[in-house]
């Protein structure tokens, strides 16, 4: 294994691949906190933690952030997820401390100005707007807020407006406080860097972050349901969803390759026969997400208003037909894909580190390239074909937005995969 991993005393968890190849580096601070962490009224406040991110610290303004990794060809960039935050750069060789420096400052010691703050809430409002302004986003927060209906993992990232126009310093300082921790946190850096370096600079410079744990994780809760949106859309967006596999779970990479099998391609059943063959949709693509305790497996549609139920019923019966019948090649060829994508990251720097850091988060290790092509290659059509039926026994959740009178209730969604 190229990469390496030391743990400090604070529990902090430093973690490299170094490539002597490039002259280019990524280095990235990642924190295991996302929006299903987040109290009611904190909603969106990791986001808008990101937004706030690169507005000034109490050594540098926002203009002197920026000027300082610019001034070297470098960038810094920042991502919000649903268990995750992070905030990372890309540099030259010779100025990876500089990169890591700036980082732990905007870490540790941002200075949330009351008016940068007041200015960034209507961008993110701005940002809510855009979402709401487009369906085939906007689907995918409906279908979340109906399969874990309630809770922190079902609600969009952004938060709403309400939220986000209530956030205050006080509330920005207390989520920091009960979150950003050294335990909670990972330095993952790839490409051109010494991993020796980094934990020196690392332990230095991230010093100030609490040992204690941070609070455990509220237990997802797959409910289903449904989430009809009336809206004058040329198109009506459908997704329909059912519970998968969270990452520890054993059927979990089987998931992933039936997602990959039934809808991952121009190939797979589910284009086949919903795009080429019948021409009820331009896009038309199957998903598996996978979280610490939950996962999602379903696809997305979009088409013309009267071919809503037709178009269900065809990807339905598709979906059903591979859960029974899933050839080996169709198998084979996802396999394929997963492993192209698992090794196309080792070529880019910013991939890899973001790839140690949530192996890290998710497994608590890191595992190697020998080991994740050999998970990939014992995965055979039996079990595909079985976490395939076993989602689809399960019960569905349908979000769409546009006219959606044609558009299968979650009931009728059970009854015909029983049916088939």
């Amino acid at each position: 294994m190229s990469a390496r991993l030391t743990t400090l005393p604070s529990g902090l968890r430093v973690v490299t691949d170094a490539n002597p190849m490039l002259r280019t580096a990524a280095i990235g601070l990642f924190v295991a906190a996302g929006s299903r962490h987040e109290r009611d009224e904190e909603h969106g406040l990791s986001h808008m933690l990101e937004h706030m991110a690169f507005k000034g610290t109490g050594a540098r303004s926002a203009r002197e952030i920026a000027e300082a990794i610019e001034n070297v060809g470098g960038d810094l960039n920042a991502e919000t997820g649903v268990e995750q935050t992070g905030y990372f750069a890309h540099v030259l060789k010779e100025d990876v401390g500089l990169a890591l420096d700036l980082l732990a400052e905007i870490y540790c010691d941002s200075r949330f100005d009351r008016a940068e703050l007041e200015r960034e809430k209507g961008v993110i409002i701005q940002e809510i707007g855009a979402v709401e302004d487009t369906p085939d986003d906007l689907i995918f927060d409906h279908l979340s807020a109906a399969a874990w209906a309630g809770q922190a993992i079902g609600r969009p990232i952004l938060g709403t407006r309400a939220t986000v126009g209530g956030f205050d310093r006080d509330a920005i300082a207390a989520y920091l406080k009960r979150h950003y921790r050294a335990g909670a946190t990972v330095v993952a850096a790839a490409g051109a860097v010494d991993h020796d370096e980094i934990v020196a600079r690392a332990e230095k410079a991230l010093r100030s972050l609490g040992a204690e744990p941070a609070p455990a994780l509220t237990a997802a809760r797959y409910t289903g349901g449904e989430v009809l949106t009336k809206k004058a859309l040329e198109q009506t967006h459908i997704v329909i969803g059912f519970s998968g596999r969270a990452i520890g779970e054993a059927a979990h990479d089987a998931a992933q390759v039936f997602a990959a099998a039934v809808g991952g391609g121009m190939s797979s059943p589910l284009f086949q026969e919903v795009r080429e063959k019948r021409g009820l949709a331009y896009a038309v693509n199957a998903f598996h997400w996978s979280f610490a305790d939950a996962g999602l497996f379903g696809f997305y549609a979009g088409c013309a208003a009267a071919k809503a139920g037709e178009l269900m019923a065809a990807a339905l019966d598709t979906l059903a037909a591979s859960a029974l019948g899933l050839d080996e090649a169709a198998v084979e060829r996802a396999k394929a894909q997963m492993k192209v994508a698992t090794l196309s990251v080792l070529e880019q720097p910013g991939a890899r580190a973001q790839q140690l850091a949530r192996q890290l988060f998710a497994y608590g290790r890191l595992i190697d390239l020998e080991e994740a092509i050999a998970r990939i290659e014992r995965i055979d059509v039996a079990a595909v074909r079985a976490v395939g039926a076993e989602m689809l026994a399960g019960a569905p959740t349908v979000a769409a937005i546009g006219r959606v009178g044609r558009v299968m209730s979650a009931e009728k969604v059970a009854q015909r995969l029983k049916a088939a």
